[in-house]
């Protein structure tokens, strides 16, 4: 455990944290009024990049009647000049999945070396509540869709590229009376789950992540670990606040958090960040990582009602790690919660 860490609990210590994730000057960079047909907002994309090296983002896009549909669009460099799906790409298909009766929103895209397929995890939203749904494609033009695998209340999920000791591994975040954490489970065949574990605990009390956390985009795997952004949901009496942090988990047990920060690292500071649709959210679903393997692009939704760009370090998320966060395995401090 980091000095800092431990003293934190004992007295509030005073730090000018390192800016971590650098706003792009054009954000944001998809608005509604950039959409080729009738629309209310577009936010919370996942991404990837295609084999051509362009960017792909997999946009959710809400109608004027408050459902969400998926839209693809395309940019050579990944900031501008999108080219954007004339028409919705991804609709619900009620009379075969009638989980979708309300929408599908939150795709998360992770490609499958293994199937040489790209995977979107994604919300499938009805009377029940939101539901987690896999789909497989190769194209972001064709789909197919698995069906639900994760039934209500359950969302933020997002698969592991690879095998785990055999079996594909699905992150996601079920709601309970006793909160809202991160579990992982495990599947043969990518339809039927088990093994479920819990991954990490919202915190309790006055922290940012207190009651209420969930995964953004697919989690980073690097040569320490499997990195994960995830948000936490602040709770004030006008409204609550979504915010960043980042934790660190076992390649081969990535129900193990090695480490987790304790303060949270992007925040609702820009305009179209603050005021929106939803205020005081940043939501990211996806991101890219440039050709010298550590740069990263994250994109995310912004107060429900754009899609902004930021530009950060994987080797300065893990440094930032390393100096403010803890290691949930050495030191259990959930007794000091």
């Amino acid at each position: 455990m980091s000095i800092l860490a431990e003293k934190s609990f004992d007295r509030p210590v005073m730090n000018k944290y390192e800016t971590l994730f650098h706003r792009h000057p054009g954000n944001p960079i998809l608005t509604g009024k950039d959409w080729p047909y009738s629309m209310n907002s577009v936010f919370n994309a996942g991404a990837t990049l295609l084999p051509d090296g362009s960017t792909l983002l997999l946009c959710r896009v809400e109608d004027r009647r408050g459902l969400s549909h998926l839209c693809v669009a395309r940019s050579a460099n990944g900031v501008d000049g999108w080219q954007i799906d004339r028409e919705p790409t991804f609709l619900p298909d009620v009379e075969r999945f009638p989980e979708e009766l309300w929408g599908v929103e939150d795709p998360r895209i992770t490609y499958m070396p293994e199937l040489h397929q790209y995977a979107v995890a994604y919300t499938s939203y009805s009377r029940g509540g939101p539901g987690v749904s896999l789909a497989l494609t190769k194209d972001f033009r064709a789909f197919e869709k698995l069906g639900v695998v994760m039934s209500p209340d359950d969302k933020d999920a997002a698969l592991l590229p690879r095998r785990i000791n055999g079996f594909w591994a699905l992150i996601h975040r079920p709601m309970t009376p006793l909160g809202a954490h991160i579990w992982i489970s495990y599947s043969p065949d990518l339809r039927h789950w088990g093994n479920h574990k819990l991954m990490l605990e919202a915190r309790r009390g006055a922290w940012w992540d207190a009651n209420k956390i969930g995964m953004s985009p697919p989690p980073i795997e690097t040569s320490r670990g499997w990195l994960m952004i995830y948000h936490g949901v602040r709770r004030t009496p006008s409204s609550s606040i979504y915010r960043l942090g980042l934790a660190l988990f076992d390649l081969e047990q990535p129900e193990k958090c090695l480490i987790r920060g304790d303060s949270w690292m992007f925040a609702p500071e820009a305009e179209y960040e603050r005021h929106g649709d939803v205020q005081d959210v940043v939501f990211p679903c996806g991101y890219t990582v440039a050709s010298d393997g550590d740069t990263i692009n994250l994109y995310y939704g912004a107060a429900d009602s754009s899609i902004a760009l930021a530009h950060g370090s994987i080797r300065n998320l893990l440094t930032r790690l390393d100096a403010y966060g803890h290691s949930e395995h050495s030191h259990d401090r959930r007794q000091r919660k």
